[in-house]
């Protein structure tokens, strides 16, 4: 069974690869384009992204379906994105991860982020292979909520 917590491990065998702590990687993010945001509010790809925006971070929806969402302009791709991202957090199946990988490596983003019940072991190697820190299978709402981690003014 993978295992579920944040760990250091630089193994290919967990669910954090990263030389930040997924913790880290959050705090040390301000721009976060979320792939596969939903319009649909009952869904997580929809809800997660709104806390991380109330929470004080810059999310940048992409969905090529989307001209907008929660008030914000959406995008078709990551490299249609007009300015610098931090992180690449994704809500789209496995077998779409390598290509996003291959898309956040290619625009400089810092750090991918694969949400909760999503693995790759190939979007792992091009991550990691592009530099850039990586987390799978772990929820960023939930990485943000048990570390009362925040972008808003104290």
């Amino acid at each position: 069974m993978r295992p579920t917590g944040v760990t250091e491990d630089l193994s290919p065998d967990v669910g954090s690869v990263s030389v930040r702590t997924p913790e880290q990687i959050l705090a040390g993010s301000t721009t976060i384009a979320v792939v596969g945001a939903s319009r649909d509010d009952s869904k997580v790809a929809s809800a997660v992204p709104r806390q991380i925006m109330r929470h004080g971070w810059r999310v940048i929806p992409v969905n090529p379906y989307v001209e907008e969402l929660w008030g914000v302009p959406c995008y078709h791709t990551l490299a249609e994105i007009p300015e610098p991202v931090d992180l690449v957090n994704v809500f789209r199946p496995a077998p779409d991860c390598p290509e996003i990988a291959r898309q956040a490596v290619a625009i400089g983003a810092k750090a991918i982020w694969i949400q909760q019940d999503i693995v790759s072991p190939e979007a792992r190697e091009i991550a990691i292979a592009g530099g850039l820190d990586y987390v799978e299978d772990h929820c960023i709402a939930v990485e943000r909520a048990i570390r009362a981690i925040t972008k808003l003014p104290a």
